[in-house]
């Protein structure tokens, strides 16, 4: 960043160093309001839907069925409590920074790096984990129907540029698109429901046959181990707070839209919970890369009817493809329009969609998907299961990154109760600093258990590096280089500032400023 035209110096703030911004500087970075309640809504449930067509039925295996119902239950509760906190400090805040805003706020600069550079990690990631879900559905659409198949890092190549291009479009687009495929996923789940209930293949006897049989095959220890894929049923709901610049009236509509979202988000869980196992069984669904398929070819078995329905079935990881790589360009967005990440990732261009963020966020998806392939390149090992193993473990780095992000959100809540007392608070939580807590306390007791399994070991410690280098990045360069974008205004001013920009401009702390150091 250079100097403004009037030549001001960069301003140094406890650890941190703020440059002026140029006078184009956020015209270059605008993006534009199309969505609603509603909108955000589709956006939530499409985010999240894969979740219900792979990767939590992983955690069947680590629990048993009976061990992954109450590893749901956990988890859902502190989903819910979490989105009541979110939904009050994405009112109060209601600009793009989403949970590094409300950690900047609370904990500092240094806070919100953590807390954004944590959340970076799960979007880009999760984004990786739904490409390589879609990769093995997909593929095994095209060997039933046609005999064709592909790598896996070819097919999510494929996804990439395709939903790469989509979100490029504009945000228009890529709310409309959300609507739909939103809704033709919720229809794929409602006919696979009314399938199992009415074909005769559900048995409550096929949810008990993992281990030894009976509600705890692998007793306590098992519901600790399945929390983190019971996450994935509701991963990625919270990133609505993303689109409050792209929302008409987001001090209502974020609260409304994640609320819908999230009730709907709950029901669709238990019910594929249920009957996807009680139609497969639970010890052959608990190693598959596509649950939903495997329940449409036990009821149709020996038809192709099973591929043709399981195209539809494919909608429901796109869906998700498209929504958490929305979050994940707003995230790498908001945090390099603030300075954290290099500032070139947050140009909207004519579109205003910050293409650049879009690009680097899928160049790091297809590079880790191709990277642990290779790892997973064991003698002896079927490419299926190298290619479960390779969504197991990316599933848990967008996981391990995830929690960290819950925790700190749910803290920065509690300060800000505190810090800010009498900042304006459209929406309150009706579950207040006790319900936060709560979630805050499950999120960290996920955060314990993920280093314990093995098999995911090494790449949780991988995260963990990564995170030290980011944190080397923000020490040595990245603090120097912040700019006040409408989140850190809203930080230094006490939340007098930055919660409306639209009305009261982009500069009003460096106007406040030079007016101070005026003679």
């Amino acid at each position: 960043m250079s100097q403004n035209s009037t030549g001001s110096s960069p301003r140094r703030r406890s650890s941190v160093t703020y440059a002026t911004a140029e006078a184009d500087y956020f015209d270059k970075r605008g993006l534009t309001r199309h969505a609603g309640a509603w909108s955000l809504w589709a956006l939530g449930v499409a985010a999240v839907i894969s979740g219900d067509f792979s990767g939590w039925n992983l955690g069947i295996g680590e629990a048993g069925w009976g061990g992954m119902l109450l590893a749901t239950v956990v988890i859902g509760l502190m989903y819910l409590l979490m989105i009541y906190s979110i939904a009050e400090m994405s009112a109060a805040m209601p600009h793009t920074g989403g949970a590094y805003s409300f950690a900047r706020s609370a904990m500092g600069p240094w806070g919100g790096f953590v807390t954004g550079l944590a959340e970076s990690i799960e979007y880009v990631i999760t984004t990786a984990v739904v490409g390589v879900f879609a990769g093995t559905y997909a593929d095994s659409i095209t060997d039933d129907l046609f005999g064709l198949s592909l790598p896996l890092w070819l097919w999510v190549v494929i996804f990439y540029i395709i939903f790469v291009g989509l979100n490029s479009a504009g945000a228009e687009a890529s709310f409309k698109f959300a609507v739909v495929i939103a809704i033709v996923s919720l229809g794929v789940l409602a006919l696979f429901a009314v399938l199992a209930l009415t074909s005769g293949t559900f048995s409550w006897d096929n949810l008990w046959d993992v281990g030894g049989g009976g509600f705890l095959p692998l007793g306590a220890g098992g519901v600790l181990a399945a929390l983190p894929f019971a996450i994935w049923f509701f991963l990625g709901i919270e990133e609505l707070p993303l689109a409050a610049e792209e929302t008409h009236t987001p001090a209502q509509d974020i609260p409304r839209g994640s609320l819908m979202g999230m009730f709907t988000l709950l029901a669709t869980a238990f019910v594929v919970l249920v009957l996807n196992p009680g139609v497969v069984g639970a010890e052959k669904i608990s190693g598959s890369g596509e649950p939903i398929l495997e329940g449409f070819r036990a009821i149709f078995p020996d038809s192709n009817i099973a591929s043709l329905l399981a195209l539809f079935a494919l909608a429901g990881l796109v869906a998700s493809f498209q929504g958490i790589m929305f979050a994940a360009g707003r995230n790498l967005y908001s945090l390099s329009r603030a300075g954290y990440y290099p500032q070139a990732l947050s140009l909207t261009g004519s579109r205003k969609v910050p293409y650049l963020a879009l690009v680097t966020g899928a160049a790091i998806g297809v590079l880790l998907v191709v990277l642990l392939t290779l790892v997973r390149n064991e003698p002896g090992e079927s490419s299926y299961d190298a290619t479960v193993a390779v969504a197991g473990e990316l599933l848990n780095i967008a996981v391990f990154g995830a929690v960290i992000a819950y925790v700190l959100q749910m803290v920065s809540f509690v300060m800000l109760r505190r810090k800010f007392p009498n900042a304006e608070r459209p929406y309150r939580s009706p579950v207040g600093v006790g319900g936060a807590v709560v979630a805050a306390v499950i999120a960290a007791g996920t955060l314990v258990i993920l280093p314990f399994n093995p098999d995911y070991r090494a790449v949780v410690l991988g995260v963990a590096a990564f995170f030290a280098v980011g944190l080397a990045y923000f020490a040595i360069r990245g603090r120097h280089h912040l700019v006040y974008s409408p989140e850190e205004e809203y930080a230094t001013s006490g939340g007098l500032h930055g919660a409306h920009p639209e009305t009261e401009g982009y500069d009003v702390t460096d106007r406040e400023a030079d007016a101070h150091d005026a003679p």
